[in-house]
Parts: C-alpha cells; structure tokens; sequence
C-alpha cells in the first residue's frame, strides 16, 4: 500500500523532528466515544485500516497494529503491503504494546501519545508497563503530520422535550450534585458527550450515528456550565438553560477555564473518561484531583436507569422499528423472488434506512448497518461495501444487524434468515442461538445480580455443541443516545455493575463458522422488578424488540415446552402490536411469519 508508506515516512520524520523514539496511536477523539469524526481518524489514515478498534505503533523502522478477534479477517486484508505487522490481540505468543515497544526501541527512549485523546488510567497504566520507557504526552501531533486534514464540524445543538425526556435539567443536576462527594469547593468534569447530552436533555448532529454534539461540562455546588462551539445554542436555549443555572462557555476554553480552580477547589472526573491532558490542565492551578469511582461515572450511572418516560420511549422506537422491518423483509423476498441477481448487501443496507425514514421521528441509523451474505456473515463486524457489491442468493444464511435513532429512543436488532436449503448442523447451530436468546430473556434473578452470572443462560446452548462467539451477550443502550453504552454488560468477563430496573441491554447471542456462515439473534430488554418476598426482592426482563423470528431453520425438538411457548407468545405480541400499523398485505403476511410452532 504505497499510500500508507508514504504517511507512515510523515509519521517517521515528525519522530526525528520531535527527538522521540516512537508514537501510539490510538482510536477515538477527546470524548472517549464510539464514533468520532474523520478528523480524528488518524489511526485509519496512516494505516489503512478501518475497523473502529484497533491501535497503531509506529519507531523509527517498524510499525504494527493491534486489534481484537472482529477484524482479524478486515485487517490482515486492509493492511497487506502496507508494512504494518498484525498484532493479534488476546492471542497466544501476540506481544502487548509495550513489550514489542521494548523490544523495537530498547530499554531507553521516549514514546509519544496525544494526550487529548487518551486517558489518564490509560496513560498511567501504559507509563508503568513501558517504563524504563517515558510516555510523553504530545499535542495532537496530527497536527503537523496530516496534510489536508479534514474540519472538526460543529453543529446547532438542539432541545430535547421534556415530555420525551421525562426529567428536568434541575432535577438531574441535583442527583448529580447529591452523588459528588461532600466537600465545600467540588468541581465535576464531564468529557463524555453523551453523558452530556442526557444531562443538559440536549440533542446534536456532530458524531456520526450518535445524536451528539462536541462538548464539555463543569458542574460546581452552585453551578453549571456547559462548553460548546460558538454559535451552536441560539439565544432561545440558552436562556431556557440559564434558568436551570447553567451558563454557556466556549467549547475551546476548556483548558483554560479548569486552570483557574486553585487549590483551594478538588476536581473531580473518572480517571478513565478525562484525557491526561484535560487532568494536567485542571490541576495546573493547584486544584486536588479525586477520581469518580462510580462504574460509567456518576451521570453514566444514573444514566443508564431509564424512567418512566424513556422507557415507553423505547416501546415507541420499537413499534416504528418494527414498521420497517416487516417491510424491509417483504421487500427481499420479493427481490429474491425474482432472481434478477440484483439484489445486494449494500442495497438492503440502504433499504432499510429509506423505509425507516418513513417515519417523522426517525433521526439516523444508530451505527453503521451490517448485513452480511454466507461467509461474510462469519465476521462479527462485517461491513457491506459499495465498490465490490456482493449479490445474495437463495442460499444459506443472511444476517441483517442495524439500529435507528428515533426521538424517543434507539434501537439495535439482529436477525438471521434463511435464504434456502440448510444443512442439519446450520439448522442445529441456528435453533441454538435462538434458545440462548429465549433463556435470557425468560431469566428471574435476585437483586444484586451481575451480567456475567446470567451470561452463561444464552451462551450455554452454543457451547453444547461445541462452539463459542467471543463478543459479549449484551450491552447497555442509550435513550436517543448511544447504541452501546454502559456501565451494565452481560458478558463472561467480570463487570462489578448489577443489573437493575430501568437498564435497557441488548440479548444477542451467536455463533460463527468462519468462512462458512454466522448467526446472530438479537433483541433489547428492559430489566424489570419481578417480586418482593421474604427470599428478598427478584428481577426479570421484558423484550422491548417487535421483529419476528425466521422460524423456517428452528428445529423444534432441541426447543423444551417452555422455549416453544415463549416464542409462540413474543410472536403473538408482535402480531398484535404490528399489526394495526400495517397495510392489509403486510399484515397477512406477518400474521403468517408469527404463526405458532410446535
């Protein structure tokens, strides 16, 4: 790839120029989100690489590239000729950063990272594993390096209703403030957009697939502000704001504006959601610092329990979802039926936006769509590509994962289907994604109850035959905020957080054939309270999803009595839920996709 060596030969001479021995660059901007814009796509514009995980380390003369078991495949294609050597992380005998770092530079030098971009715990962390080593904080080194850079765009910021959001501003600042710890000059730092966004009940448009906007808030004992580009809150809001004592600063004073806490003030932010450069301007005037030790941080935390309000929001996005999905379904078959060969995975990726935008409350696809054909399929984070269509055929599997931003909420389903003949063990792996998908949606637990003891519920079936995905089961999602979004997980790893009603988590278990076929089930639930009785107090899950399940590859046998009745059932609620929002067509045809089995 003549390209990347042309960049990483920029990457080399600002090395000599900066008298450093080597450079980590990481994924991700200065809000530690998902998705970021292009500007800060660094990473992907020296190597070539484009799956949105993934480290780069370049020295003097070599350079590799670390990422995780979802984009071996993409990445071994993207970074062919390129020079960069990939590092397959959580794999046997695969070097970490800094050992390689050693081992490529020795046991003295100086390894740079843009400090706004990466965090104060990871910074840490990465200084005492590279020691003797020194991690140096550089400024946004891109900067001189990236010729014809794109912009940073900034966009209007708009008000989220209170009827949709379902708490005012005052009242979210006072549980903010009643969780700080007691001291008389406490100063909160909120770098995570979306913890931003759900605060302040404000919406944007300057991060892809997230209805974000690039900010930062302080919130004091007696006050708040909100950091934000010039021009992006009109007057109208920002009075609305001021009456809820939040005051409008601008977005790149930040620095400067944290600064200015003596130390008479203590700062506080969750260590791994401050950039190490943000954390060395806030305690450059001599403010203390104390770590927010809250999982997600004290808003993510409270953010994650929806109320009332947010939760009906959901059952609306769900409703409207559904819409789409029955007609995007309708419109494939159709299509197949057909046999024109022009039916790909690009354009149905496209489809299903163009029908979701039928709906006056749909804001955007919640993250980039994957719909993936036989083989492709295989790879967990597979993206369908406009420059080499693939053609789908009545054949196999075809796995549709996508997501939409309405008003009211996000959604985030997976569905696979059955394009034609299948063989017994497609049928069997299919039948076993679908009962891990039904046990964790059936699970009663007690209060107190972590995701990685009901993680074993939906992967359990799976691994009866011998198999296992490496992904999470779930994943927290946001109300008309981020498609993954945390503290809560359900996962084998250990996550201290506990379940709790109000926690809206993806269900989405799996398995994956490589260079065969992948399925995927996917629906998000809410978790519930059960029961109080003297045993203590029990939860459970409600499924928020409406999409029907393609029954036509379930082998009923490996389903007991109670798997049967439960699918039997969510199909009857889709039906009567959908139904009334559909063309009579439409209807017939779903009245038939949710007929009972067994």
């Amino acid at each position: 790839m003549k390209t990347s060596s042309v960049r990483q030969k920029a990457v080399r001479d600002y090395l000599t120029k900066s008298s450093v021995d080597g450079i980590i660059i990481p994924s991700g901007d200065n809000h530690f989100g998902e998705y970021y814009q292009e500007y800060f796509a660094c990473r992907k514009w020296v190597s070539g690489f484009t799956g949105s995980a993934g480290t780069l380390v370049i020295t003097s003369k070599s350079a590799a590239l670390w990422t995780d078991s979802r984009y071996f495949v993409q990445a071994e294609n993207e970074l062919a000729e390129s020079g960069v050597v990939l590092m397959k992380m959580k794999v046997e005998g695969t070097p970490s950063i800094p050992e390689w770092l050693k081992a490529e530079v020795g046991r003295t030098g100086v390894i740079a990272i843009d400090g706004q971009i990466v965090s104060k715990s990871e910074f840490d962390s990465l200084s005492k594993a590279l020691c003797p080593l020194v991690l140096k904080s550089a400024h946004d080194p891109f900067q001189d390096i990236w010729e014809n850079r794109p912009l940073l765009q900034f966009n209007k910021v708009t008000s989220l209703d209170i009827r949709l959001a379902g708490e005012t501003i005052t009242s979210k600042l006072e549980r903010i403030k009643s969780a700080m710890p007691p001291h008389e000059n406490l100063v909160y730092i909120i770098s995570t957009c979306d913890d931003i966004a759900w605060l302040f009940n404000l919406r944007g448009s300057d991060i892809p697939f997230n209805p974000l906007f690039a900010s930062y808030a302080v919130v004091t004992n007696k006050k708040s502000y909100l950091l934000v580009n010039e021009g992006a809150v009109d007057n109208p809001l920002q009075k609305e704001l001021m009456n809820h004592g939040v005051e409008i600063m601008n977005y790149s004073n930040i620095g400067q504006f944290l600064s200015s806490f003596d130390h008479s003030f203590s700062i506080i932010a969750p260590a791994d959601k401050i950039s190490i450069s943000l954390y060395n301007q806030a305690i450059s005037g001599g403010a203390r610092f104390i770590a927010d030790e809250a999982r997600g941080g004290i808003t993510g935390a409270l953010k994650a329990i929806k109320n009332s309000v947010e939760q009906n929001g959901f059952r609306e996005a769900m409703k409207r979802d559904a819409v789409a999905w029955v007609k995007f379904i309708m419109f494939m078959e159709g299509e197949l039926e057909k046999e024109s060969g022009n039916l790909t995975e690009h354009l149905l990726a496209e489809k299903i936006a163009l029908l979701r935008a039928e709906s006056p409350d749909y804001r955007g696809e919640s993250f980039h769509p994957i719909v993936a054909f036989g083989a492709n399929a295989a790879l967990p984070h597979y993206s369908p590509s406009v420059d080499k269509p693939v053609t789908i055929r009545k054949e196999g599997f075809l796995l549709v994962d996508t997501g939409a931003q309405y008003i009211y909420g996000t959604t985030d389903t997976t569905r696979t289907f059955s394009l034609g003949e299948l063989t017994e063990e497609q049928k069997r792996d299919f039948t076993l994604v679908l009962k891990g998908m039904i046990n964790l949606s059936r699970a009663i637990f007690p209060k107190g109850t972590r995701g990685s003891s009901l993680d074993f519920l939906a992967r359990g079936p799976v691994c009866s035959a011998g198999k296992l995905y490496s992904h999470g089961t779930g994943h927290g999602i946001g109300h008309y905020l981020c498609v993954h979004e945390g503290p809560q997980s359900i996962r084998m790893e250990e996550n201290p957080v506990e379940l709790k009603p109000g926690m809206v988590t993806s269900n989405e278990p799996a398995v994956y054939v490589p260079g065969s076929y992948g399925i995927r089930t996917e629906n998000v639930i809410l978790c519930k309270e059960y029961e109080a009785n003297l045993y203590g107090t029990f939860y459970n899950f409600e499924t928020l999803t409406l999409v029907p399940v393609d029954t036509r590859a379930v082998i009923v046998s490996l389903l007991g009595n109670e798997e049967v009745e439960w699918l039997n059932n969510y199909h009857k609620v889709v039906f009567t839920t959908i139904s009334p929002l559909l063309k009579k067509n439409e209807a017939e045809w779903l009245k038939a996709r949710t007929a009972s089995i067994g």
